[in-house]
Order: structure tokens, then sequence, then C-alpha cells
């Protein structure tokens, strides 16, 4: 567990850290010459073979709540310092503030100094400490009197952070492995070291990492875990880990960055997230307004843009869009300070919701459900939600990044919920039950009425279909739709057109005496796409007549139209298809080799994989071709 002390200057913080453990936390010189904490200091308490406590003790100067904010967000108790000759002072009510916007609610205030004063002002600090907690996370925490010189006191606290301590349970934030970096340096033969709290997760000596937003790749050859050599380091601990990296320094590296697993690394420009604004901001904040962003252990610059409304009255919350100046890592649930563009005064606080927010319609009422469904610390019930708001699906790739879910976790989750999930090369896309089997009965039923207004035609192109569509399906999940009424044999895919399995587009008597005869002949040439003007001749008509039967056949899905005059029947275009898949499973498509498993010759070979390229079938990249879609999908089969 990590305790974070908080409270005025020179109240006692760090003698009472002291006092605790036995650790001097001032260890800059200036610290010491000064007499008072100036950035943060650690110290840690042994409970047993198995578990350390560490410290966190932050400076209570007004100049460095920017140093006592990277600090204190990642958390797990907080422990005010209130000194009983003083009392509550103007940092004490800050850094209060501060831990109720974080909402941490496991903490306990510590009275300090208790040898200076009699216990009639004990008593008395007391009890406008009592007050100061009304109505903040903080309510109702124990309250010690103690003294860091005397030892009065301690013992009692100390038994009590003990017994938090076991308590404690971190199981809540397990997932992908992070830690938020607030201090970095080089050990002579050992190389770099990143110090700060574990976010999430696990970490092993050997464990491959990343360094965020950067993405420079980091190994870890060593940890000490709450000041002690460990083969492991985990949530609820401060680390330090010696990281390696080929292209790695000690300038690539900076407080505020994070070091954590590939699968958490995902920075962001800007995200969603719930704040609050605290009652005593002398006036409404603005959107647009300009802040410093705490989270993690960074300071950023950023910008509140207001999803609802034009202002946040002071004490009340919303959910906002926050637009950064660099990119930073963010997930969901990550708590967060913002402070005024001079960074003299604390305004809000609260926490993240989406970090894959979008940058254009983020105030439209659609996407405003959206950021309402995440607004829950319950990954289940936020999916669920999301499936109920979102027509076109979840982005369940981004929704697991966001949430820091684990593979297994993520494995685990998914079935619990009533939705079929669409999976591509790009994405997994989960979409309700009850939208699914809704947009596969409307494809069969627009279908329907597309072959009662047109009989003579086969049906329409697929995109076609989709476009006719109110909400309009996204295109993966159309395609994934049609795909699987196609495998039900619910719809036939010919010609790139889609039709229900009964209907059977027609022709006239005359065109169907002439079609018998030009089919007998394209059937004979097989893979062969052949020249209308020699078929013409042969069979004694103009070459215009035949030319404008084969595009009326074409139209109706009987043949396939491959290029300006040549003509293809459906089986053979899937044929060539079949070919081209087998080559690309064997390496590449290249016209030579797909000239010779299909024996068309050279010019005809060319002319059929620019076919499949306007198709959608296959992407030319130079002298060859790569697959970018399964045949069966565009031309049936």
């Amino acid at each position: 567990m990590i305790i974070a002390t908080s409270g005025h200057i020179d109240h006692g913080k760090s003698v009472l850290v002291k006092a605790l453990t036995g650790v001097d936390t001032d260890r800059l010189p200036e610290e010491k010459a000064r007499g008072i904490s100036i950035d943060l200091g650690y110290a840690y308490h042994r409970l047993d073979q198995d578990n350390v406590l560490g410290f966190v003790d932050v400076p209570g100067h007004e100049k460095f709540v920017r140093n006592m904010l990277a600090g204190v967000t990642g958390i797990d108790y907080a422990l005010l310092v209130i000194a009983a000759d003083d009392g509550p002072m103007p940092q004490t009510e800050e850094h209060l503030a501060i831990l109720d916007l974080l909402g941490i609610s496991a903490g306990a205030v510590a009275i300090t100094k208790t040898d200076r004063v009699d216990t009639d002002r004990v008593l008395e600090v007391i009890e406008l400490t009592e007050l100061l907690l009304d109505g903040t996370t903080l309510e109702g925490a124990s309250i010690f009197p103690v003294s860091g010189i005397t030892g009065d006191g301690v013992s009692e606290l100390q038994a009590h952070l003990d017994t938090a301590a076991a308590a404690f349970d971190n199981t809540q934030r397990d997932g992908n492995f992070r830690l938020a970096i607030d201090r970095r340096f080089t050990v002579p033969g050992a190389g770099l070291v990143v110090t700060g709290s574990v976010f999430s997760g696990t970490v092993a000596v050997g464990d491959q990492l990343v360094l965020s937003p950067t993405g420079h790749q980091a190994r870890v050859r060593g940890i000490h875990a709450q000041n002690q050599d460990a083969e492991t380091g985990r949530v609820g601990q401060r680390c330090a880990l010696n990281i390696v990296g080929s292209d790695l320094g000690k300038e690539d590296v900076h407080r505020g960055n994070w070091v954590l697993s590939e699968a958490a690394h995902a920075p962001t420009r800007r995200f969603d997230a719930r704040i609050r604004l605290l009652r005593s901001e002398p006036r409404s904040l603005k959107h647009w307004t300009p802040v410093h962003l705490h989270i993690g252990a960074a300071d950023i610059s950023a910008r509140v843009a207001l999803l609802d409304g034009k202002t946040i009255a002071p004490g009340d919350s919303a959910i906002v869009q926050l637009v950064l100046d660099e990119p930073i890592g963010a997930l969901h649930g990550d708590r967060l300070i913002l402070r005024d563009q001079s960074a003299r005064r604390t305004m809000a606080g609260g926490n993240v919701i989406d970090s894959f927010a979008p940058a254009r319609g983020r105030s439209k009422p659609e996407r405003q459900a959206a950021v309402a469904a995440m607004d829950t610390d319950n990954p289940i019930e936020a999916l669920s939600n999301l499936l109920e708001v979102q027509v076109n699906g979840v982005d369940l790739r981004q929704f697991a990044i966001s949430r820091n879910l684990t593979t297994g976790q993520a494995a685990a989750l998914w079935p619990q919920l009533d939705m079929e999930v669409i999976s591509n090369s790009h994405s997994d896309i989960g979409i309700s039950r009850s939208r699914w089997n809704s947009l596969t009965d409307d494809i069969i039923k627009s279908l329907a009425e597309w072959h009662t207004e047109r009989p003579d035609q086969p049906g329409p192109a697929e995109n076609t279909l989709r476009l006719s569509f109110d909400p309009r399906p996204t295109i993966p999940v159309f395609s994934a739709a049609v795909g699987s009424l196609a495998a039900k044999n619910k719809v036939i895919i010919a010609n790139r057109q889609l039709r229900l399995p009964s209907h059977q587009p027609g022709m006239n008597l005359q065109d169907k005496k002439l079609w018998s005869d030009v089919r007998q002949t394209m059937e004979e040439a097989e893979l062969r796409p052949l020249s209308l003007h020699d078929v013409a001749e042969d069979m004694g008509i103009k070459a215009t007549a035949l030319t404008a039967f084969m595009r009326r056949a074409a139209s109706t899905g009987f043949v396939i139209q491959v290029s300006k005059s040549r003509f293809l029947l459906p089986d053979a275009v899937q044929e060539l298809a079949a070919i081209a898949e087998a080559l690309a499973a064997e390496g590449e498509i290249t016209a030579a080799e797909f000239r010779n498993r299909s024996g068309i010759g050279r010019n005809m070979a060319i002319e059929i994989l620019e076919f499949f390229d306007k198709a959608g079938l296959t992407k030319r990249n130079g002298n060859s071709r790569e697959i970018i879609k399964p045949a069966a999908e565009i031309f049936g089969g």
C-alpha cells in the first residue's frame, strides 16, 4: 500500500514520516539547508516478510503543489497532517480539496506537534479538523494526536496504518502493468533507473515494456519494490526499475512519462472525463478554458471543451473533453486535477472516462450518450450500456485498451454480454444481439422490396443497399451481416450483387435464345475472356447488338464484365479469384505467376488482375498484389 502525506508547510510531515519509518525524506541539499520539503520524498516501513508500506512525503509549500500532485494521483491512502499549534491552514485546505477531488476516501489525520500545546488546544484542533473534513471523501476519518519529537501517539497511528494495509485490496486495479515515472537517474554499473507508483498490474525482471508516450522499447533488468531487491513489482507498491533499451537514454525519460506493458501504450492528445469544479471557485468554468492538467506524475497544458452547456458552475460536475498540448498516457479511471493557467490555484478534479475521444462530433447527442454510458467503473456495465446506445457496435480493442483489460480479462468479459463479435485484421466490433438480428432481418426485407420493384434485375450492390438504411450501418458491420446471411444461404452474392435465393431475374424470349448460344461459347472458352467482336462474327450478328445484350446480361448477373469488351461467366471469375488467393497464400500475386497458373495469356491476365483491383479483391503494391478481401464476399461461391 502507498501512503502519501499532505498538509501545510512546516506542519511536521517529514518529521512524522521519520518517526514512523526511521527515514529522513528530505534528500536534496536545498531541503536540508532550508528545513522544508521541496520535492517528493520516499520512505518505507516493513510490516512482515512479504509486505512493506511505502510513504510518499509531499511538499507543503504553495509553490510546490505541482510536485505534491506528482506524488498523490497514484496513492492508496492519504495521511493528512495538521499542526496542533497552527491548526488548519491554507495549504491544509488546498491539499484536502485535492484529495477530495481525486476521490481518495481511505485516509487518516495526524495532529502533530502535540508536545508544543496543551490538551485543550489539541481537542480544539481535533474539532476544527472534523468540521474541515465534513462533506469530503475523508469525512469520519480517524484522527491521531501525535508528536514526531517525543513519539507520543506514533505507535497508535502506526498500528492503524498497519491494519489499513492488511485490509487493503488492490485487485480492483489489476490489468496491464503501468508505472507513473516521478524520478529518473543513472547508477554507475547499472544504467538508467526510473521510479514511481505502480498504478496497475505486475512486472517481472526480463519483461519487455514501453516508455510512453515516446514508444521507446525497454527491458527490465532489475527491480526494487518498496525499497528492497525483488524479482517482481505490483500494484500498490513504489518501484524502481533498472531499464535498458538500444536507443534509450536518461534524456529520453521525464517525470510524467509512463513505463508500461505494450497493451497499455495508447498515447492520446484528447480524452473525455468527468470533472467537478470546486465550490470555492470565484467564477464558472467556460468552454475552452486553458488549464494545467495533472495526471499520473505529469503536468501538461490543456483546454477544457464543454460537451453540454456553456459553463460549469462552482460545485457542479460535468462531462468534458480535455484537449492537450502534447500526448500523454491516460486510461479510464485515472485521477486528474486541473489548476488554473498560471498554476497558482486548484480549480477542479475528476477522472478519465474514455481515452479514445473523437476530435469531431464530441458534442453530438449520440456521442454524449456514449460517454455517459461509459461513466462507470464496472466494465461489464459500461460495455452493456454502450451496446445499447451505439447501433454500429463497440470497438472492443479500443474498449479493452481504455479499460486496461488484459487479453485474458477481455476474453473472459466478452462472453458475458449478449453480443455478436465481428473480427478482422483491424478491429473487433461487438454489436448487441438484438441490433444484429434486426439488421439481418432488415437486409432480407430490403432485398425483397428491391426484387419486387425491379423484377428484371438481380439485386443491388452491397454498398448501394447499405446506403439505403437509416441509421446507416458502417461498412464492416454491414459486410459482416451480409456475409453471415450468405453463409446460411439466405442471401446470394453473385457478380458483386445481392439477391434472395428465391429471386431469378428474367430474360425475354429473344434474349434467352441468344443467351443459350453465347453461354455455350463462353463455357467452351473456360477461363479465357472472349472478344465480343470475334463472337459476334462467328454468330453472324452485329457486334453492337451483342455488346448491348452482354451488358444486359451483366446487369442481371448472368455474366461479369471484366473490361470494356470482355465478359466472363461468374463460375470462371470465381475460379480465377481462387487462383489469386492461392498465389497470395503462397507468397505474392504477380502477373507472370497468375498467367502461368491460369493459362490465359499475359495481356488477359493483366486485365483480370486490374479488374480484381477495381472489385476490391486485390491491391497492387509495385509489381505484385495482395488480397484485401475474401473472394467469396465479393463474387459469392
